[in-house]
């Protein structure tokens, strides 16, 4: 009973601990609560409600004619400019975009980290050395290089050519897996081996399944990472066909007149973007916590 007060009794650290984590919270959180507030706040009243913590007057105004739902007229008369983001469409292509990434890098990731984990060849640790050295260059260097390739190979405005640069692997993404590869126990692959299952089928049939969380962190950091791209989605796909949500926001901002940005109907427009992130992290969120916990990356 005594032992049971005393750990829950309030310390200068543990308080000072919770003041930390709370401060931290609500500077992660008061961007995304005030990109709601303002979606949901009359363009009109923008700046002359903008002090207390709820719009006055809300409004789905905003989000209607975000989304095309509103006549020139209405829109004009909310205080919009008239544009809109054709959602649906932009909203497929990130799928699209995103999904090809996250599938196939984590993907060849795997197969990479088992191969540095596992198999034997010359210079293994050296290659592996290089490729954690890459972890150091910058990736704004290599977006040059990769724009003159993608339009050298005609593959401008096409996802293949969006998602070609980071279709194969990342450094973090292989020392990641790698690391969990070398703590499945060699007992069950060679168990694998003695029944007859090549090295390929212990890889796919036997190492995958057991590495289920893991590749579900990489796989959804990587989606969550190519969702938000601009940079490059930019570069190389600005057509309809090919435009995703961030390139289509940006877009939707440059048509405002410049002394009265439109900034309900973005602030709108990037809530809605957010949504299907925020969606899968609250659906998946404990077992990427769960995998990281278990790898031992914090």
């Amino acid at each position: 009973m005594t032992r049971t007060r005393t750990r829950n009794r309030p310390t200068p650290g543990r308080v000072l601990a919770w003041a930390l984590m709370i401060a931290a919270l609500v500077a992660t959180l008061f961007p995304f609560y005030w990109m709601v507030r303002t979606a949901l706040t009359p363009a009109a009243d923008l700046y002359s409600d903008s002090t207390g913590p709820f719009p006055q007057h809300p409004t789905m105004i905003n989000f209607w004619r975000v989304l095309g739902l509103t006549s020139q007229e209405e829109a004009r008369a909310a205080g919009g400019s008239g544009a809109q983001v054709d959602f649906l469409r932009y909203l497929l292509n990130s799928v699209v975009y995103s999904g090809l990434i996250a599938s196939l890098q984590t993907l060849f990731c795997a197969m990479a980290g088992y191969a540095f984990a596992r198999l034997r060849f010359p210079g293994r640790d050296a290659v592996f050395g290089v490729l954690i050295a890459a972890l150091m260059v910058p990736p704004i260097f290599t977006v040059l290089p990769n724009f003159v390739l993608v339009k050298n190979l005609g593959w401008l405005n096409t996802f293949a050519g969006m998602v070609a640069p980071s279709v194969l692997m990342t450094p973090f993404a292989v020392f990641f897996l790698r690391q969990f590869f070398l703590s499945i126990p060699r007992e069950v692959e060679e168990a694998a081996v003695l029944d007859g299952v090549g090295a390929w089928g212990v890889f796919w049939r036997v190492v995958m399944p057991m590495s289920r969380g893991p590749l579900l962190t990489i796989g959804l950091t990587t989606a969550v990472w190519a969702w938000k791209d601009y940079l490059w989605p930019l570069l190389t796909g600005r057509e309809e066909e090919t435009r995703v949500l961030t390139v289509a926001l940006g877009i939707f901002q440059q048509q405002s007149p410049n002394t009265q940005p439109d900034w309900t109907g973005l602030m709108a427009g990037s809530t809605l973007s957010v949504l299907p992130v925020l969606v899968i992290l609250i659906l998946l969120g404990r077992r990427l916590v769960e995998s990281l916990n278990f790898t031992g990356i914090k």
